[in-house]
């Protein structure tokens, strides 16, 4: 019996890796592919989950991380790892790079997913189907693709397809219904975005190239166990025009009559074989030819079952894993397939096409007797065919083309030798011999195009010799070929031919060959000048390091007289600029410098090179006409100087180069050279000296440029050079000179700014130089004398040369502020009187002080010369101060009624008029200084001139404490001739009392008591406004009071408005207690005026005789109680009893039981017990009647109606004797 036709492998127990058999199974254990198994591990309820990752591919390989997820898959060939963790969070990480790539949150729960390409994850949920691209940066979301069918409802899903070019999708899901497990399967095609709901368990798409068919034709497989029976369907999808149709295919799959219960899980489709692969849940694989479905070979291989499988990397066969833990692979076994099939004769034909289309052995034998007999019976097209599909190609031999082409071709038909090919071409590629063979014909023909066709899907065997056939008819095709054959050599010649030179290197360096670059250069010179320099540059700037030698490749060039070539080739091979290559540079630029001095020029000018020889270059510029590279490059001093005197006639002449260049220089050889180009041709350079001169003032110093420019006496060159520094200059010399220059020049205009706006020259040096320059313009004088007040000298100098019109200029336009002085100055040259009037008419009177007029005309004494100009100035609506001034001055010094003006006018300056007045009439001063109230000027004056009254009346008038303080004080000389006109004369003048009373309160303040006793005498005690003035009359008492008490008396009885308890009060402060009785007798205050007698005077007897005078029970109970305190205790019951006042009973008992005033005591407590029930006055009184025998009152008193304490007074009188 034959070998079985699989090969059968168990490649790993996980249980022998430390995988726990819980452990594994379909919701544990994920294979995407076959190089990683995945399981989700948890040994027991206290440890923590693990991934554990077996890599197959790398000795089973175990590696765990402990991660908690609810799935994890690997990626098919990579270490990525897909998470999913509470059904919707999912995460992509590199395991390699410890990175996470993706990571992404679902709407719903994930139920099923898998890898189905190398980019790319499927995810089904419970109501559609999402794709995600997990390398796809901008993909950063799962993307739905299709809803789920309602055919899937209630099914677990076990498995998710994809086509290979991403068209068709098929879900795959199973059911427990009635007793058995039901597939259904929904199949979408995405470019009609359909669904067709189909039952099956198991399915896969595939390719296959069916006879005669220009393109694979895509199939989809899947298989099905319904109650009835048990199929396996292969049907096209997306059938092609070009391809033959392929019918469906519905064949029946076996199970043992005691597998009622197994259905298919599985199915992988062999690309390399085309063959299909079942796998059944118990264990069983079956093997299918997918083109016919015949069933190949079906056994049981898995006592358990086999929950998951996947394609091997090389698609010939599956691996498995199933429920004990054992990794099987199953696979064709090429020695032994063909064999087992040819043992049923029946399998023959499907041995044949098994054995072509694999090319497997075992049928060798069939094929070479069906190609004898075809050949024999002339069947030559179909002895072509075997030919062209015999297993590995063993007919395809030079012997059977060289039979094909003896056979001689048909007419109108294409030749047997063609036929072959084409089924050839049809099967795939062609071997060396074979493409030789038959590009000669088709080359013969002219049908290039088919060769072309032929490489491009790779169907011709490149070879040297192919291209060396093709080169003749087409070098581009022939280069293609020498590439794909690998013939350097020939390859570097074709490019070199094409002009593909950029390609050359490149590829040398590739394939790791060295041409002779040199020859090849020179080669490509003569027949491209241009392809040659970028080949050369090429070959130069090679990144592994210059493929040539630089100074052959100029040789090459120069041999050719192509100085532009080896400049722009030398210029790219240079652009590091190393000093080893000092040489080349220095020929580099010697060879512009005698061809093309301007490409000399601008290389220099590009600063690529610092290694060339300096004093060469500088040379070959200088002879070039370069000059200014010549300057860069020459460090001779001499040299410098010959050629820098006559670069500024160069047609390249640049100024600011120039410039710059200097700043190369010493100071003496900056002043040396600037000497050589003015010394040279000084109208050439002279304007390039300005320039330089400028921009290096600082450094070279004005001074010297200054000195340089006199000797070569330029006043041209000094106007352009102060003129670019005179600005920002603070040196006076430099301002002057420039004004000197600028005056040389003509250039009044300057000479008049500098003078305006600088404030750094000497300005008597220019005053005195304007002077002498005699210019026809005025105006920098002027203004000179302005700015530094040489008035009196400009007004001399313009007077004493009748430039009458300048000074009308300097006070009309230039500054009429300045009008008083020229005014001034013009007085003492004795200028006619006309001649200033006149100038003062044309001045705008807005514009001129009119304080610095007057004082100027005033201190000359000939101030009515203004009196027009100021009356003008009036009529015209003038209203300042200053005219005012000056009018009340005129009027004072000409007496035209001053103190009119003085009185009445409100506008003059009160201080400054007053002022004026004071020397020449104190009145008049002292008007206007009451006028504005100048307070202390006309105290002053006042006192100056002796004129007190006047400055009485004022101070009352003015009412102002302060000055009242300030004339009051003991400072004041003449305050007692002040005080004296104040009460003489001002206050029995006035007639507002408010300014009498800051008067008083102003002496009385400066503590003047006498004084103010004498001023209120005359206002208060003589008849006035102020006679009955209660404040003023209470004020003079308590004047007197301090200052001569002696008055006091008199000033109460005169006086009738003081307050009289005020004026009391203070009396008795003093001690003036007869002033103090007097005031209470005058106003009939009888109770004080006694308590007055009793308490300050201290005489009892004035007050009996005061209350008998008076009688008022007031008076007399004070009274008794003064004569009780001094124990005359008979006048005290007395005057209590003349007082009827029984208030005092207590007092009274107690001191005159003890004196034995009995009977006085009896008639005073008689008078008590009129109005008072008191128990102490009637015990007291009956002891009284007990002490002086009176017992008939006694028993009276006792009978009648008492309040008498019985039993004390009897304790009393008992105890005393009575």
């Amino acid at each position: 019996m034959a070998a079985l036709p699989i090969k059968f492998t168990e490649l790993l127990q996980l249980t022998s890796v430390g995988v726990e058999p819980a452990s594994i199974g379909f919701n544990t254990c994920t294979l995407e592919s076959d190089s990683f198994i995945c399981v989700r591990e948890k040994k027991n309820e206290a440890a923590s989950p693990e991934v554990v990752i077996i890599d197959l591919k790398q000795n089973n390989n175990v590696t765990r991380r402990p991660i908690k997820a609810d799935s994890a898959i690997m990626h098919w060939t990579r270490q990525i790892i897909a998470l999913k963790a509470q059904s919707r969070t999912l995460q992509i990480f590199d395991l390699e790079q410890k990175a996470k790539l993706k990571s992404a949150t679902m709407n719903e729960d994930v139920v099923f997913w898998k890898w189905f390409n190398e980019t790319t994850l499927g995810l089904v949920t419970d109501t559609s189907v999402y794709h995600w691209d997990v390398f796809d940066a901008n993909q950063a979301q799962p993307v739905e693709v299709f809803k789920r069918h309602e055919n899937l409802q209630g099914s677990q899903i076990i498995n998710y397809r994809v086509s290979a070019d991403g068209k068709w999708m098929v879900v795959i899901g199973i059911s427990q219904q009635q007793g058995r497990v039901v597939g259904a399967m929904q199949l979408y095609s995405k470019d009609r975005g359909i669904s067709q709901a189909l039952e099956g368990h198991a399915a896969a798409f595939g390719t296959l190239r069916l006879e005669g068919a220009p393109a694979d034709t895509k199939v989809f497989a899947f298989a099905v166990r319904t109650a009835t029976g048990a199929k396996l369907h292969v049907v096209e999808v997306d059938h092609q025009a070009s391809n033959p149709a392929f019918p469906k295919k519905a064949v029946d799959v076996y199970f043992p009559a005691e597998a009622v219960n197994d259905f298919p899980v599985a199915m992988q489709v062999s690309e390399k074989y085309s063959i299909i692969y079942l796998v059944t849940k118990y264990g069983f694989i079956h093997l299918y030819d997918l083109e016919t479905g015949t069933c190949i070979f079906m056994n049981r291989i898995s006592s358990e079952t086999i929950f998951i499988t996947a394609a091997d990397s090389q698609s010939e066969g599956l691996v498995g894993v199933n429920r004990k833990g054992q990794v099987l692979s199953v696979s064709v076994d090429e020695a032994t397939v063909i064999p087992y099939l040819l043992q049923n004769p029946a399998n023959s034909g499907l041995a044949v096409k098994l054995a072509s289309r694999a090319g497997l052995p075992g049928a060798d034998n069939l094929y070479a007797q069906q190609f004898d007999q075809l050949i024999s019976a002339g069947n030559y097209a179909e002895a072509a065919k075997i030919a062209a599909n015999s297993p590995r190609g063993f007919l395809r031999t030079p012997q059977t083309i060289e039979r094909f082409k003896n056979i001689p071709a048909q007419p109108g038909q294409l030749s047997i030798i063609l036929q072959y090919f084409g089924s050839l071409l049809d099967k795939g590629d062609l071997n060396k011999h074979e493409t030789l063979e038959l590009v000669k014909p088709v080359l013969a023909q002219n049908r290039k195009h088919l060769i072309e066709k032929w490489m491009k899907e790779s169907k011709l065997d490149c070879s040297e010799e192919l291209g060396d056939l093709v080169r003749p008819h087409d070098l581009a095709l022939a280069l293609s070929i020498y590439l794909r054959a690998n013939i350097p050599q020939k390859v570097v010649a074709a490019f070199a031919e094409l002009g593909q030179f950029d390609k050359i290197v490149p590829y040398s360096s590739q394939v790791g060959y060295q041409p002779d670059y040199i020859v090849l250069l020179q080669h490509i010179v003569r027949v491209n000048p241009e392809k040659g320099t970028e080949f050369a540059t090429q070959l130069a700037n090679n990144e592994g390091g210059s493929l040539v030698d630089v100074e052959r490749v100029v040789d090459i060039f120069q041999s050719q007289n192509m100085v532009q070539a080896a400049t722009a080739f030398l210029l790219d091979a240079l652009k590091d600029n190393k000093p080893e290559q000092g040489h080349l540079q220095t020929r580099l630029l010697e060879m512009n410098l005698i061809n093309a001095p301007q490409v000399a020029d601008a290389i220099l000018g590009n600063e690529m090179f610092s290694h060339y020889d300096k004093a060469r270059i500088a040379q070959l510029c200088e002879q070039a006409g370069l000059s200014q590279r010549a300057l860069e490059h020459y460090e001779d001093p001499a040299a410098i100087k010959r050629v820098i005197v006559n670069i500024v006639a160069t047609p390249t002449f640049n100024q600011d180069w120039l410039t710059n260049f200097f700043g190369r220089f010493s100071v003496e050889q900056s002043l040396d050279c600037l000497d050589a180009m003015m010394k040279s041709n000084i109208r050439q350079n002279l304007q390039a000296v300005v320039h330089i001169a400028t921009k290096y003032s600082d450094l070279l110093g004005a001074t010297k440029l200054i000195d340089l420019f006199e000797k070569y006496k330029t006043a041209e060159g000094l106007f352009y050079y102060l003129g670019s520094i005179v600005n920002v200059s603070e040196d006076p010399d430099v301002n002057f000179k420039y004004i000197e220059a600028a005056t040389k020049m003509q250039q009044f205009n300057e000479v008049e700014r500098i003078c305006r706006d600088s404030n750094h020259y000497n300005p008597e040096k220019v005053k005195n130089f304007l002077k002498e320059a005699r210019l026809t313009e005025q105006l920098p004088l002027i203004i000179v004398c302005d700015r530094f007040n040489f008035i009196h000298d400009l007004v001399l100098y313009l007077y004493q040369n009748q430039h009458f019109k300048s000074i009308e200029v300097y006070v009309q336009r230039v500054n009429p502020a300045r009008t008083p002085a020229v005014i001034g100055g013009l007085l003492d040259v004795d200028c006619d009187e006309s001649i200033i009037k006149n100038l003062l008419q044309t001045v705008n009177p807005t514009s001129i002080p009119i304080d610095e007029l007057v004082q100027e005309v005033e201190t000359r004494n000939r101030l009515k010369i203004l009196l027009p100009f100021l009356e003008a100035t009036l009529a015209s609506g003038n209203e300042q101060q200053a005219v005012y001034n000056a009018l009340a001055k005129i009027y004072i010094d000409s007496n035209n009624n001053p103190e009119k003006f003085l009185k009445e006018n409100n506008q003059y300056d009160t201080l400054v008029v007053g002022k004026y007045c004071e020397k020449r009439d104190p009145n008049l001063a002292f008007i206007a200084y009451s006028k504005g109230q100048n307070d202390l000027e006309l105290v002053n004056i006042t006192n100056e001139n002796s004129m007190f009254k006047a400055q009485a009346r004022y101070l009352l008038e003015r009412a102002d404490e302060e000055l009242w303080n300030f004339v009051l004080s003991g400072n004041n000389n003449h305050r007692r001739s002040l005080v004296d006109q104040v009460i003489s004369t001002a206050v029995p003048e006035s007639k507002e009392p408010e300014k009498v009373s800051v008067a008083v309160a102003s002496f009385l303040k400066n503590d003047l008591p006498v004084e103010l006793i004498e001023l209120l005498e005359k206002i208060v005690l003589e008849p006035s406004p102020f006679s009955d003035n209660g404040s003023l009359q209470n004020l003079l008492i308590f004047t007197a009071t301090k200052a001569d008490k002696s008055k006091v008396m008199d000033y109460i009885h005169q006086l009738n408005e003081y307050t009289t308890t005020e004026v009391a009060d203070i009396c008795i402060e003093v001690g003036l207690y007869e002033e103090a009785f007097e005031v209470y007798k005058k106003i009939d205050d009888h109770p004080k005026a006694v308590n007055v007698l009793v308490e300050h005077i201290v005489s009892i007897d004035r007050a009996q005789e005061y209350g008998e005078r008076v009688e008022i029970p007031e008076v007399w109970s004070r009274v008794a109680k003064a004569q009780l305190d001094g124990l005359r205790i008979s006048d005290a019951v007395e005057s209590y009893i003349r007082a009827q006042d029984p208030s005092n009973y207590k007092e009274v008992i107690e001191y005159a039981v003890p004196a034995g005033k009995d009977e006085d005591l009896i008639k005073y407590l008689k008078m008590a017990r009129k109005t008072l029930r008191e128990p102490e006055i009637d015990t007291a009184l009956a002891f009284a009647y007990s002490r002086t025998d009176q017992l008939s009152e006694l028993e009276d008193f006792l009978k009648g109606t008492n309040v008498a304490d019985i039993e004390e007074s009897g304790d009393k009188a008992y105890a005393e004797g009575y």
